[in-house]
Parts: structure tokens; C-alpha cells; sequence
């Protein structure tokens, strides 16, 4: 009972992580249908953007989580001008190649200038252990705040949808651009501002995984970035409460196999899974079925 109790706590962290960049994930598809593989990899860089904070100029944890955020977003909607825009209308399988060629430049580009070496993330957070069920049980003040962390930034997200100008324009766009269009919204900006939010969370997972893990590289994003998308299906892609719902339950699955000797076959559970709701609800565990008019 203890054990599994732990390790749900351990999923929980990774389960925030996986949370935040799934929602990236959800918004640009929500917004124009795109997988945009290199989701996974704007975290990475975000990752790297707080360890140069830190590291160099000796930044706090919240200052280099506000920067980070601030210049993924950044990079986000340039990707989107320079790579994504121009392919807008053209078939899914240009723009999954696209998405796919992404990923791979920012690897390497990152590679090329901080070498592949693994990188220790410095101690921006003190580690404080509160001990439960006499010691059998350790909840690290880390935990905490990955949580509230991601608690804040996803209803922070939601009250952006749902109450502001923009939001609207979002919400709006989802459901016929073109309709949009007409009633005088702007759907480019529409567009850069989904990315923009969407890299910013990106980036505030990067950060959070490298205080809690203490360890950053080049490659970092490919496999979570992956597992962040699986989320994403499981709960609904393009519903913001499903992404996190995806992100929470994948992170809870994934610690309790490796707990339980299965630590090889976490990924290989965590693909099962999504091969499980594709067949059983395509549309997701949230999700909810939509008839197309022909």
C-alpha cells in the first residue's frame, strides 16, 4: 500500500509534465487540426534556456520559469511564421513532415551549440522531505510545486479561452476559420497567440523537469514529447481538461509498471494504451463524437 501510494505521487510529477506539454499539443490541433511533433523539443529548449539562467546568471527558480516561458513562446510563434504558415493549407502529410523536420533541426541545432553532453541542473529548489505512514511514505516539497504549478498555469490557460477577447477568437477559429474570418477576426494572430501559449507551457515543463531531475540533454524532448501526445489522444485532443486528465493518468501509469518490475516496458504500456483507445474511443476518454456532413 505504501509503495504504491509513493509511486502515485511520483506520478503525479511526471504526470504535471506531461500535462503541461500536452497542452500545447491540444491547442494548436484544436486550432488548426496540426501535430506539431516538435512540441516536445521547445520543451527541451526551455529546459536548457533555465539552466542557462541559473547557471550563468544565477537567476531564482521563478524569475528563469517567467523568462523561459517568455522566450519559448517566442520561439513558437517564429516556428509557426516560418514553418507551419506557409503549409497551412496544404495536405496533413506535408504538414506532419514539417512538424517531423522541426523537431529534428532544433535537436541538432541545440546539439550543435551546447554538444550532446549530459547537463546537472543547478539546486534553484531546496529539497524538503515531509515523511508519512513512519517513513514508508516521502513527499518532496518538489512535488508540490510541480503541482501547483501546473494547477495555476492550467487555469490560468482556461480563464484565458474562456474569459478574455482572444480567447474567444480561439474558440471561435476552432470551430470554422473561415466563418471567422468573416466576422473580422484576425486569424493569423489567432494562430501565433495558440503557439505562443502553447511553447510557453512547453517551456515551464522544461524548466520543472530539470529541477526535479536534476539532468538536461539535446534529446530530452523526443520521448516525452511522444508520451505528451499519447496524453494528449487519451484524454481528447483538443480538449484542454482532457490533455491534463491524459497527462496525470499516463504519468500515475508509467511510475506504477516501473515500481512493479515493468520499468522496460513503461513505453511500451504507455503506446499500448493509446493503440487501446483508439480502438475502443478514438475521440478520447473525454472526447465526444462527432458526426461529419458530407
Amino acid at each position: 500500500m505504501e509503495q504504491t501510494l509513493q509511486q502515485l505521487i511520483n506520478g503525479i510529477s511526471l504526470g504535471s509534465i506531461y500535462a503541461l506539454i500536452a497542452l500545447g499539443y491540444t491547442m494548436v490541433y484544436g486550432i488548426i487540426n496540426l501535430i506539431n511533433f516538435a512540441h516536445g523539443d521547445i520543451y527541451m529548449v526551455g529546459a536548457y534556456v533555465g539552466y542557462a539562467l541559473t547557471t550563468f546568471l544565477g537567476l531564482g527558480f521563478f524569475p528563469s520559469l517567467l523568462i523561459s516561458m517568455i522566450i519559448c513562446s517566442i520561439l513558437g510563434m517564429i516556428i509557426e511564421k516560418v514553418a507551419y504558415k506557409p503549409i497551412r493549407n496544404s495536405t496533413r502529410i506535408a504538414a506532419l513532415i514539417t512538424a517531423i523536420s522541426v523537431s529534428l533541426f532544433l535537436q541538432y541545432t541545440m546539439m550543435y551549440f551546447v554538444t550532446p553532453d549530459t547537463r546537472t541542473f543547478p539546486e534553484i529548489l531546496k529539497s524538503n522531505r515531509l515523511t508519512l505512514f513512519n517513513g514508508k511514505v516521502i513527499l518532496d516539497s518538489k512535488n508540490i510545486y510541480i503541482l501547483l504549478i501546473t494547477i495555476l498555469l492550467m487555469f490560468g490557460l482556461q480563464y484565458v479561452v474562456h474569459k478574455t477577447k482572444i480567447g474567444k477568437a480561439m474558440r471561435a477559429v476552432s470551430l470554422d476559420k473561415d466563418a471567422a474570418e468573416l466576422m473580422g477576426i484576425d486569424v493569423n494572430k489567432t494562430i501565433s497567440f495558440t503557439f505562443a501559449i502553447g511553447s510557453a507551457l512547453a517551456g515551464a515543463a522544461g524548466v520543472l523537469v530539470g529541477v526535479y531531475y536534476n539532468t538536461i540533454n539535446p534529446l530530452m524532448g523526443a520521448a516525452p514529447g511522444l508520451k505528451a501526445f499519447v496524453a494528449a489522444v487519451l484524454g481528447g485532443i483538443g480538449i484542454i481538461p482532457g490533455a491534463m486528465f491524459g497527462g496525470f493518468f499516463l504519468g500515475m501509469i508509467e511510475t506504477i509498471v516501473s515500481a512493479y518490475g515493468g520499468s522496460i516496458f513503461k513505453d511500451a504500456v504507455a503506446f499500448g494504451i493509446l493503440i487501446i483507445i483508439l480502438l475502443v474511443k478514438p475521440n478520447g476518454l473525454l472526447g465526444k463524437t462527432t458526426r461529419e456532413k458530407i
